[in-house]
């Protein structure tokens, strides 16, 4: 390397973002490190832990002890921050919009404080805390522009998130998310097909439409048909293999949605769709708009209409008031719904909650057991469920990072239509991430399935070839290049676990 490379190899700016909570968040992230690299920043290395020039904490504030680590995290940094004059701290997301002046009194090392709504000026405010060297805190009450309109950098390859919404017009009592991120907002569908559209053009395979109500898409301009209508649009862009969407709302979902998943090819025989709890009781205290027999009723009409879906859903235990006789209507509505998976969370205080100050909190060691006994009638049936697809012939897409034990075992993993994870045995030519195998299942697990002889086909896509060029330009991107400090000025205009994983749909 010549004196000069190593001059312009010093000058390089890194950045690492580090995500906390839902898809949302997820998928905010994958704005930011695009808005960062368009700013000129490169991503640091896997395994930097703080060793960056920028480090960007994407925050999440629905769990109680949300702000301890956030301040615990910040602490580590403080002396790496110390030694590195020019490194740069910035907090944005759900904790962010919350906590606003609080972070920098608490953390007065950190650099720039974002909220949910202006992920956007990033680069600009990191800049601005340079030249004026205090902290920047910007925190927008609404929305300045749609997620979607800002430069990316996509995780994978082949499936991406894609936005249609945001916020929230629910007024759940244990959910704070509406407040953190506003009403309701949608987005445009002739923007939200020409984003699809483009990323097949890239090779994307399969897109997830991703809202924390998508199926309350449509409110904006009245159409209460708006949702089923996107699906079907979906299964006419040639070229798009699968489409998911996380997370609907039972209140809003109506038979056309039903019938454009079973009747649209490319939309995937999986749903998911939190109950939070069987009992009338706690979901009316939950402000839950729907009771047991409503929620089953869905259950019964998607099981009709497609009789291989997969069902997964979100269950709090443990909600102030909930008495035995309340959790026991939550096993039976388990019982008979059967899920496929169930994420099942402890109920704990979300700050700024009506639930918070409900009375009857629930005691510690009563919420534990109470878990306990719903993850063992779960797992149960999951595994029950899973034990059902042996035998059966199913495609995967090839999946990235999936399978933790694939290099001793000497196997892949992969995704079903139904969303499943699979095990596979290595074919005999190569496969790679967002190509299809054909399988015959020949194991079940609660939590996954095997296919342990040779797989029965291998197609080669467009995916997998997008995923071949990726990492060919990754591996041959020179080290050291220099690319400037961040541009000043608006961005140039332009998707996660289940669910929206906040346990709030």
């Amino acid at each position: 390397m010549s004196s000069n490379d190593r001059s312009q190899a010093v000058d390089v700016k890194t950045y690492e973002v580090r995500t906390y909570g839902c898809q949302m968040n997820v998928h905010d992230s994958e704005r930011l490190s695009g808005l960062l690299e368009d700013a000129g920043y490169v991503r640091a290395p896997e395994g930097a832990d703080g060793d960056a020039d920028v480090v960007v904490f994407n925050t999440c504030a629905v769990r109680e002890n949300a702000d301890n680590r956030l301040y615990g995290n910040l602490g580590r940094l403080a002396p790496m921050k110390t030694k590195r004059p020019g490194m740069q701290i910035a907090v944005g997301g759900c904790l962010a919009q919350k906590d606003r002046d609080t972070i920098v009194k608490r953390a007065p090392w950190v650099d720039v404080v974002f909220g949910t709504h202006n992920i956007g000026k990033l680069p600009v405010l990191l800049e601005r805390a340079r030249v004026q060297e205090e902290a920047q805190v910007e925190i927008a009450e609404s929305l300045e522009a749609f997620p979607s309109t800002l430069p990316t950098r996509r995780e994978s390859a082949y499936a991406a998130w894609v936005s249609i919404s945001v916020g929230c017009n629910n007024t759940c009592t244990f959910c704070i998310v509406p407040a953190l991120r506003g009403k309701e907002k949608d987005r445009r569908t002739g923007d939200i097909l020409a984003e699809i559209e483009a990323l097949v053009g890239e090779g994307v395979s399969e897109i997830t439409l991703l809202g924390q109500n998508v199926n309350a898409y449509g409110s904006d301009i009245g159409d209460r048909e708006a949702f089923s209508k996107l699906l079907r649009a979906c299964g006419r862009i040639e070229g798009l293999e699968r489409v998911r969407f996380t997370s609907p709302h039972p209140r809003d979902f109506t038979d056309d949605v039903i019938a454009a998943m079973a009747e649209t090819p490319n939309v995937m025989p999986q749903l998911h769709m939190p109950m939070q709890s069987g009992s009338d009781t706690v979901l009316k205290a939950m402000r839950r708009s729907y009771r047991q027999d409503r929620y089953l009723g869905i259950i019964e009409k998607v099981r009709a209409a497609i009789p291989h879906a997969a069902i997964t859903t979100d269950i709090i235990v443990g909600f102030p008031g909930e008495t035995e006789e309340d959790f026991e209507q939550t096993l039976h509505a388990v019982r008979e719904a059967r899920f496929a998976q169930a994420f099942t969370f402890q109920y704990s205080k979300r700050p700024g909650t009506p639930a918070a100050t409900m009375d009857g909190q629930i005691p510690k060691q009563t919420v534990q057991e109470r878990y306990e006994r719903l993850v063992a009638v779960q797992e149960e049936i999951s595994w029950d469920e899973n034990k059902k697809q042996v035998g059966r012939t199913l495609e995967l897409m090839v999946a990235e990072g999936e399978g933790r034990k694939d290099g001793a075992t000497h196997r892949l993993s992969g995704r079903a239509p139904d969303n499943r994870l699979v095990h596979f045995t290595k074919p005999d030519e190569q496969v790679r991430p967002g190509d299809v195998v054909t399988v015959e299942i020949t194991y079940a697990a609660p939590h996954h399935l095997l296919a342990e002889g040779r797989p029965l086909g291998v197609r080669r896509t467009r995916a997998g070839d997008a995923w071949e060029k990726r990492n060919a330009a990754a591996a041959a991107k020179p080290a050291g290049v220099m690319l400037g400090l961040p541009k000043i000025g608006a961005p140039t205009p332009l998707p996660v676990a289940t669910g929206s994983g906040c346990g709030c749909d």
